[in-house]
């Protein structure tokens, strides 16, 4: 029941050549480090405020590179990967992108896909506004996965604020929930902590947190800063990694037998109510 995960902490830029060429790196080193489940953040292919660069860099999800890469080296290595987002290219009407999480499995298929659901629209200071729905179009459908070391279920960064989508995950099945984030230094230092062992603590399940971090070289738009603090957290709340404000691999062993014994204590699950309006 034991698993040996890496988290990924990345500091993308608006290059999705260089970034790739920096995560297929890490992949291996992850790999001669034993693990058999790799997380990377969101939006690992490419961080830009910049529509106009991102319709000139970013592809389909058939034609982009970075996925056929990562398909391609996951089935050299053995080794499973969430790629916890992709900036893609859609044929919406509107021009907007998808925000799309993959699962990849060790014979390089994808498993699963998830459309982050939550966009980001929030003005965390005069100097730091985000319309991410400008430019990504919201996805509607939640996502558990099925793999050899447990149930998945999928978020992406904002999601992490919406306690019900976790809890519907949880009750579909859901034994481990991925958060890979690109998270505001601002937002980050306050409630990135909280948040996740609140979603660990109200399921029962593992969160793993891999997250983009630092300051992101950008050729064109507002340079973006992120928080960092990849981290894991088990079921029953406890931080069982951090992995501070350096890019890098932070390894962990998790046992799912942690997950039914955190339950066990605290049912919560299984006491849901219908609560009439006020």
């Amino acid at each position: 029941m034991t698993t040996r995960i890496a988290l990924l902490q990345l500091t993308s830029s608006d290059d999705p050549a260089e970034n790739l060429e920096n995560v297929g790196a890490l992949l291996a080193e992850a790999k001669a480090g034993g693990a058999e489940f790799v997380l990377t953040p969101e939006v690992t292919n490419c961080v830009s405020t910049s529509r106009s660069h991102q319709m000139a860099v970013l592809n389909e999800e058939n034609d982009d590179p970075t996925l056929a890469a990562l398909r391609t080296q996951c089935r050299e290595l053995d080794l499973w990967l969430l790629i916890g987002s992709l900036a893609i290219k859609t044929t919406d009407s509107d021009g907007r992108f998808a925000n799309r999480s993959f699962l990849i499995d060790n014979l390089g298929q994808i498993v699963a896909r998830y459309d982050k659901i939550h966009m980001f629209d929030v003005e965390v200071t005069p100097e730091e506004t985000y319309r991410e729905s400008d430019g990504y179009r919201p996805g509607q459908q939640a996502v558990v996965a099925e793999t050899p070391f447990g149930k998945v279920g999928l978020t992406i960064c904002y999601d992490v604020r919406f306690s019900y989508l976790h809890r519907a995950l949880a009750k579909a099945g859901a034994q481990i929930l991925t958060a890979p984030a690109a998270f505001s230094h601002v937002t980050g230092a306050a409630h990135w902590e909280i948040l996740l062992r609140a979603r660990a603590i109200e399921t029962g399940c593992f969160v793993l947190a891999p997250a983009q971090t630092g300051r992101h070289n950008a050729s064109r738009g507002q340079k973006r800063q992120t928080y960092g603090h990849s981290l894991v957290i088990a079921p029953w709340g406890e931080v069982l990694s951090d992995a501070g404000e350096a890019p890098g691999i932070t390894y962990v062993d998790i046992d799912l037998n942690m997950v039914e014994k955190a339950r066990q204590k605290v049912p919560a699950l299984a006491h849901d109510r219908k609560v009439d309006g006020p």
